[in-house]
């Protein structure tokens, strides 16, 4: 108890931002000293629970002594499965709970608001039915008879020691009116949980120590310490509010190129973050290539100096765009001033991670083992901080914050958008969650991207951020109003949305900033915009491979990006374009790539047609899928497109004469977009593709093409401008006024009931699992993961609770050779390829890396529920017994796929044929 309130209070002085702390003291009345004492003495009385009979009977040898001392218990096989009724948290919970009311006169619900830290500090508080329980069950927690007054005894003897010990018995007084908040209850029960996984470690508090080494001579306090300094956690970020002209922050902080200067909504951004009556919520909307990401890192330094966050964590659509985004902030965070030598520690956060190079690189150069350090520096230990362990300008991959449960807790964190919506979803552990995101300011990447159930769980994270006082950017090219709103109102709380809002969704102008502080109505700004116009023409064009081959072939050269929506029609389209042009002249970028060959595909087209190419070809044609949209920085001449939304159109558009660029071919000087994937008929309504139907619904793609039919190739038509057409189209497109020709009108309304049938019923499934909204000050978090869904984390399982997609299976795809040998894929770059993959041993941690790095998602008909058993039956042929040790931990639990030297295999009486080129394709048995 000790040992976990002493951590507590380092936990208090050494990690904990002053965001934190901060939320803690204002609902104390004795402020920062109140908070800090209240934090340590709820670490200090978390185990108070374990003094029962239903815990002490575990270990009989034990539960004998104390039997014979006078504290009476039932064998644990007496009491039986009502034993479970009392885990030592609720059990802890209600002793601490009756004292409070019994020995010091308070109100059993303030009581219960302190007493659910130590109820939830395994992960979840009690809810109303447990706590019923255990009432109905008093000789869990005090053996009934002679006996039970020496219980209680005990119990007593233990709180008003801790209560002397930590230094609040003459609080209490004090805090028995005060109504805390839901917010602060959470973050204290993170702190208490923190405390305890900490003093729990044997490394740094070593059980049985008998003399020998010394330690027996230390005081409490410099064991402690020595346990803190052996788990060398580096401190929060302690931003200093830039001061200089937006100019002056810019060249400070991104490597600009010569001459350039931050576009107008970079200053305005800048100018907005420093008039606002404290740090709140900032929504920046802006045309693709405007500087959005350096916009957000500016603010968000300025936030974190005003607000005391400690970090920052940076939310992204998906793996790939998190993985493009980490190296951008760790160059910025190269950058900030450093005038107290601070170790930052980063985080890069997804299912994924392990496998980034860059991310395996920072953390191998701030790799430390836990364990317990000599108060005087013992030689044999390098001492945390030191050359040799530390990271280029303080920058560390913390180990101990590398697990799952932990990971976010890092300083400066990058993930997917699912890290931040678990924060919204019941589940264990989830304070610890809450404690991550509550220090930081939060940035969220392509906010248009996420649909009806995802905003479900964004719009209530929100909420919470909102109540934290959390200060958040959100990013976005083209976000509806309506969505605009929501999000403004989530974070604004109900106390205030019911004021000014309003006037959010009604904004027109383009780009926009907009603000909302806590206690204040939302403010907007209208920047401007200097950064070049384009004027894209759009024409229709016949669903037809041979057609779009004879348009193609009539230019001389270009580089044209062609978008579809389904991986089976970028494949179809390929093979037909290579057919009329060569193989060396098409190539394929779609997501059913093992993680290695989607990750060189990538490269290979950002040195073909990012900003710094310097082999741009003369004639190439790229089929690819959406990964085209987002993260890569590329540059085509002419673009053509599958119908999308509205705003996924404008975003594929951004890749269109993206970069200045001299020598474009003369054709194709001027930017142009065809549209495809349509029956477009002589009259009537067009139809999308079943393909395009299924990915994104027909109401969104008949609103898009809607929308677009004005700039569609009548020779009255007018070219988009962008950035001027950007906001209208978007608005108009999920807008409730009708749209399109007259004809189209029942079309529109079938697919408008269907949309919003669809859209009720993602709402609903959103709910089961969400979080409650904030309650009222001093209401106890008793029940508030109720009905939860347990762990939740980043994998195929976990992914599938906060996005309303169909999940599909992960494999490793390695190569079988005659005699049953597998190795790694032969293609493999770096020396990976061809690796051995011993089926009686654990494989080296090279091979088994390469394999691990060969991750493949199969494609979502093999997920369907009338076929994912019989593929995990016929993939768990190739289950390998000796890879599921635990030094195996690339590979153990994982489904692999062996494939032929031809690189085909079967698979639930299909043919999945890959190759390096196309990635995975699948095919009939017939076809193959």
């Amino acid at each position: 108890m000790s040992d976990s309130a002493a951590t507590a209070g380092l936990l208090w002085d050494r990690w904990l931002p002053e965001q934190v702390k901060r939320l803690v003291a204002q609902a104390l009345p004795g402020g920062f000293a109140d908070a800090r004492a209240l934090a340590v003495w709820l670490a200090g009385v978390h185990d108070v629970g374990k003094a029962t009979p239903a815990f002490a009977c575990q270990v009989e040898p034990l539960a004998e002594k104390m039997r014979r001392a006078g504290l009476a218990m039932p064998t644990m096989h007496q009491f039986g499965e009502d034993r479970r009724m009392a885990p030592h948290g609720l059990a802890g919970q209600e002793i601490l709970q009756d004292w409070l009311v019994r020995a010091h006169g308070w109100n059993p619900r303030r009581a219960a608001q302190f007493a659910v830290v130590v109820g939830g500090h395994h992960g979840v508080p009690p809810d109303a039915a447990q706590v019923m329980d255990v009432r109905a069950h008093p000789r869990l927690l005090r053996t009934p008879g002679e006996s039970e007054a020496l219980w209680a005894a005990v119990q007593t003897e233990l709180l008003e020691a801790c209560a002397d010990d930590f230094g609040v018995r003459e609080r209490l007084a004090d805090w028995r009116s005060v109504r805390l908040p839901q917010t602060v209850q959470v973050v204290l029960s993170a702190l208490v949980i923190m405390a305890d996984w900490i003093a729990s470690n044997r490394d740094l508090f070593p059980y049985g120590v008998d003399g020998t080494d010394g330690a027996s001579a230390r005081t409490d306090e410099e064991r402690v310490l020595a346990a803190w300094e052996g788990l060398g956690l580096p401190g929060p970020w302690q931003a200093q509010e830039p001061t200089g002209t937006p100019e002056e922050l810019f060249a400070s902080r991104f490597a600009l190129p010569d001459g350039a200067r931050p576009h107008p909504v970079q200053r305005a951004a800048i100018d907005l973050a420093r008039r606002m009556p404290g740090p709140g919520l900032m929504m920046i909307e802006a045309p693709m290539g405007r500087g959005k990401t350096e916009a957000a890192l500016a603010v968000a330094e300025i936030f974190a100096a005003r607000s005391g966050a400690g970090g920052c964590f940076f939310a992204l659509p998906t793996m790939a765009t998190g993985n493009a985004m980490f190296p951008r902030v760790l160059d910025w965070l190269e950058r900030l001033p450093d005038a107290q030598g601070q170790r930052l520690t980063v985080g890069l956060v997804h299912s994924k991670a392990a496998l980034n190079e860059e991310y395996q690189e920072l953390r191998s150069r701030g790799r430390q083992q836990i364990a317990a350090v000599d108060m005087d520096g013992d030689a044999g230990i390098p001492r945390p901080g030191s050359e040799k362990r530390e990271a280029p300008a303080g920058l560390v991959a913390h180990q101990w914050l590398s697990g799952r449960k932990k990971a976010m807790l890092s300083s400066f964190v990058v993930g997917t958008i699912d890290q931040l919506l678990f924060a919204g979803l019941k589940s264990q552990h989830l304070a610890l969650r809450h404690l991550s995101v509550a220090g930081k300011v939060v940035v969220i990447d392509e906010a248009h991207a996420f649909d009806a159930y995802m905003n479900e769980y964004l719009d209530r994270v929100l909420s919470w951020l909102g109540a934290y006082r959390v200060p958040v950017v959100v990013l976005s090219a083209t976000l509806p109003a309506e969505r605009r709103r929501a999000l403004a109102e989530a974070y604004a709380g109900r106390a205030q949305r019911a004021v000014g809002f309003a006037s959010v969704a009604e904004a027109e102008d383009y780009p926009l900033l907009t603000a909302v502080s806590p206690g204040h109505g939302p403010v907007q700004d209208a920047p401007g915009d200097s950064g070049g116009g384009a004027r894209v023409r759009v024409e229709r064009m016949a669903d037809d491979e041979a057609a779009l081959a004879d348009r193609l072939e009539e230019l001389d050269d270009g580089c044209v990006l062609v978008i579809r929506n389904t991986v089976p029609r970028v494949l179809e389209t390929a093979r037909v374009l290579r057919e009329r042009f060569g193989d060396d002249t098409v190539t394929v970028a779609h997501a059913r790539f093992v993680d290695l060959d989607r990750a060189a595909k990538d490269k290979a087209l950002v040195d073909r047609y990012g900003p710094k190419s310097t082999s741009r070809p003369k004639r190439h044609i790229v089929v690819a899928s959406q990964v085209a949209e987002q993260s890569l920085d590329v540059d085509f001449d002419l673009l053509v497109t599958d119908l999308a939304p509205v705003d996924l159109i404008l975003q594929r558009m951004g890749r269109l004469h993206r970069h200045a660029r001299t020598g474009r071919p003369a054709r194709l000087r001027a930017p142009r977009t065809l549209v495809t994937g349509v029956e477009w008929g002589a009259a009537g309504v067009p139809e999308p593709v079943s393909g395009s139907q299924a990915v994104y619904g027909r109401h969104a793609l008949l609103r898009s093409l809607a929308v677009l039919t004005p700039h569609l190739d009548a020779p009255e038509s007018r070219p988009v401008r962008i950035p001027e057409d950007i906001s209208p189209l978007v608005q108009t497109a999920y807008g409730d006024e009708e749209v399109g020709p007259a004809g189209w009108a029942p079309a529109l309304a079938e697919a408008r009931r269907a949309h919003e049938t669809e859209r009720a019923k993602k709402k609903r499934g959103a709910s089961v699992f969400r979080i409650g909204e904030v309650k009222s000050p001093g209401s106890p978090l008793i029940g508030w993961l109720a009905a939860g869904v347990g762990d939740a984390d980043d994998t195929r399982a976990g992914r599938a609770q906060v996005r309303d997609s169909e999940e599909s299976l992960e494999v490793l795809v390695v190569q079988e050779h005659e005699g049953g040998r597998l190795t790694t894929l032969p293609w493999l770059g770096k020396g990976r390829g061809g690796l051995d993959l011993p089926r009686d041993a654990v494989p080296t941690d090279r091979a088994a890396r390469a394999a691990a790095a060969s991750a493949l998602r199969l494609p979502v008909r093999l997920s369907k529920p009338w076929v994912i058993d019989q593929v995990i039956k016929e993939l768990e042929q190739f289950y390998v017994d000796a890879w599921q040790a635990k030094e195996s931990h690339w590979l153990a639990g994982e489904l692999i796929l062996p494939v032929q030297a031809d690189c085909q295999t079967r698979l639930a009486g299909l043919v999945l044929r890959y190759s390096q080129d196309d990635g995975l394709e699948v095919l009939r048995e017939t076809e193959g």
